[in-house]
């Protein structure tokens, strides 16, 4: 999969490089900089700017990086006739450093509801695609692999000295959206992509949260493309006013917390396997609503997914989890399948945990205006790479291959995890050393332990 690179970058010596950072960056142990990546295979003492300017001068776009990506993961969304499953959302990397570039004071997400705390960061949107394995067996998760890692820098705010002029043009910017306008050019471009690799007859749907259910993504249709986004329960929506009425939207208007506790609308039931488990899920559908704010003159369809019910421990207390709202511009396919779509969303945030704590995201030292941007979408296509080759050797589920499991986990999952993932790579490569000579990497497992304070 690592030969698949080579149309991406223009030389030999730099998709050597790219190989070595690529297993290097699995490999390490503790914080995953590019010093410590080095020295964890045996290149402590080379020279090392060369590995720095793989991101700082060498000529490839992140784009093109994730593309044979999709080529190949193609096979594992599902079958021909089902649409390609997308998911969606913004992440944040925490800095400290006052010269890094594109730094910006943001909300931190991970604050408590009570009180908003602010971090130095960086803010990026990833896109992922939903590999579905319910043919193989219905209990089984889908797995999440990354195939879009784009940074959004903040708009510059004008300083004390800015003009009225600057203020103005600031505010303009703000009021557009940006963050929402490069979520839509990336969702087209993904759609090009798919077209490139051969998936033209199959639609997108794209699973989003709250912060994309807006005007700009919602009112204009993108080829091709269906999205399903979370949206506010104090939402006004409304129908089309009867014909022969001047104004195009019915004065009565509805909520979707109003529709959830309408009697007069009816719930529907179904069976749901979510994290492993049949869950039964209440739902209502309203098709045809129209929302004035946001999607304009295009009809969109409302779900209401109805609190659902879990226990802490066995005996515990019966509680519930917040109802969810769901805008949709599908207004056709069975509400089933956009439900499910919806409820496999929740892998872009198991791709975050582990792109934060396994691989080490946002943990490289770079300050060159290439490296800010480039430097973490190298480390999320790595991580997609991964999951990608444990799916081709082995499959979706835990097989005998993959290390024994601690004693003390006694319910495991059905899948393997990263880590699990990242130590039968690392043992497959301190067994098969000669194989590694093309990538000039020398290194061993007293190595690894010894060079991870480097």
């Amino acid at each position: 999969m690592l030969e698949a690179l080579e149309s991406v970058f223009s030389q030999e010596r730099v998709l050597v490089r790219v190989r070595r950072q690529v297993l290097g960056m699995l490999c390490a142990l503790g914080t995953r900089t590019i010093a410590r990546v080095l020295a964890a295979m045996g290149r402590d003492q080379s020279q090392w700017s060369s590995e720095y300017r793989l991101f700082s001068r060498s000529p490839w776009r992140c784009r093109e990086l994730f593309f044979p990506l999709i080529k190949a993961a193609l096979p594992f969304s599902g079958c021909a006739e089902e649409p390609i499953v997308l998911a969606g959302d913004f992440t944040h990397l925490p800095k400290t450093g006052k010269h890094t570039p594109f730094v910006s004071c943001i909300r931190d997400p991970l604050s408590p509801a009570f009180h908003t705390n602010l971090i130095y960061g960086l803010r990026f949107l990833q896109l992922t695609l939903l590999c579905p394995f319910r043919s193989q067996d219905p209990t089984l998760s889908s797995r999440s692999l990354p195939i879009c890692f784009d940074s959004l820098p903040a708009v510059t705010k004008p300083g004390k000295k800015g003009t009225s002029e600057q203020w103005a043009a600031y505010r303009a910017e703000v009021k557009q959206r940006p963050s929402s306008r490069a979520a839509r050019q990336a969702i087209e471009a993904l759609r090009v992509d798919f077209d490139r690799a051969g998936a033209q007859e199959r639609s997108i749907w794209v699973a989003l949260d709250g912060s994309f259910c807006n005007r700009v993504l919602m009112e204009q249709p993108i080829e091709r493309t269906e999205l399903l986004c979370r949206c506010r329960k104090d939402a006004v929506l409304c129908f089309r006013a009867p014909e022969g009425k001047r104004s195009f939207y019915a004065k009565e208007k509805f909520t979707p917390e109003g529709v959830r506790q309408d009697p007069e609308r009816p719930w529907q039931s179904g069976c749901f396997y979510v994290g492993g488990r049949a869950h039964p899920i209440r739902f209502k559908e309203v098709r045809e609503v129209l929302w004035q704010n946001g999607s304009r003159r295009r009809f969109l369809r409302l779900i209401v997914l109805a609190p659902t019910g879990y226990r802490l421990h066995l005996k515990g207390k019966l509680l519930y989890r917040q109802p969810a709202y769901i805008l949709s511009t599908d207004l056709n396919s069975p509400v089933q399948k956009l439900i499910i779509a919806y409820l496999d969303r929740w892998q872009i945030e198991i791709n975050h945990r582990e792109e934060k704590t396994t691989m080490g995201l946002g943990q490289a030292q770079v300050r060159n205006r290439n490296s800010v941007p480039r430097q973490p979408a190298f480390v999320v296509a790595t991580y997609s790479l991964l999951l990608l080759a444990a799916l081709k050797a082995y499959g979706p589920t835990r097989t005998s291959d993959y290390l024994p499991l601690p004693k003390w986990i006694r319910h495991p999952s059905s899948r393997p995890s990263c880590l699990e993932i990242v130590a039968l790579l690392r043992a497959q490569m301190l067994q098969n050393l000669e194989q590694l000579a093309p990538y000039q990497i020398d290194t061993s497992a007293l190595d690894l332990v010894l060079k991870a304070a480097a």
